[in-house]
């Protein structure tokens, strides 16, 4: 019982750090005039997709029964939180932005580790 929870409470707290991340420390990049580059919007998306995972950590802790499809579902979502951004989104094109030297190994890194646990989530509840 503690080996399947244990990975929706790791799914938990990297989902939070992906949702406030994504809008402070790990934020895409700043522009003095107030406009709006492309990594604003993997910025948003990021958010969007760390309130997704969180929602389906939370449903792993609470859902005894419904465990297994709620690693299973969290799988595609950290997929693409790994693939927003630079490949469906696009980032600033110079290497010294914040948006890619911070957001992007950053995002793919928390997104990893989700991934994982997803992973080993889903293992340990279907194994009886």
């Amino acid at each position: 019982m503690r080996k399947q929870i244990i990975p929706s409470i790791i799914i938990l707290i990297l989902a939070i750090v992906i949702a406030v991340g994504s809008q402070t420390f790990l934020s895409p990049c700043v522009h003095e005039d107030g406009s709006f580059a492309t990594c604003h919007w993997a910025g948003q998306a990021l958010l969007g997709l760390g309130c997704v995972l969180g929602v389906l950590g939370a449903l792993a802790l609470c859902v005894k029964r419904a465990r297994p499809g709620v690693f299973l579902s969290a799988l595609p979502v950290c997929i693409l939180g790994i693939l927003t951004p630079g490949t469906l989104i696009d980032l600033c094109r110079m290497s010294a932005m914040h948006c890619r030297m911070v957001m992007q190994p950053a995002m793919i890194i928390l997104f990893s580790a989700a991934l994982l646990c997803a992973l080993t989530g889903a293992i340990l509840s279907m194994r009886k």
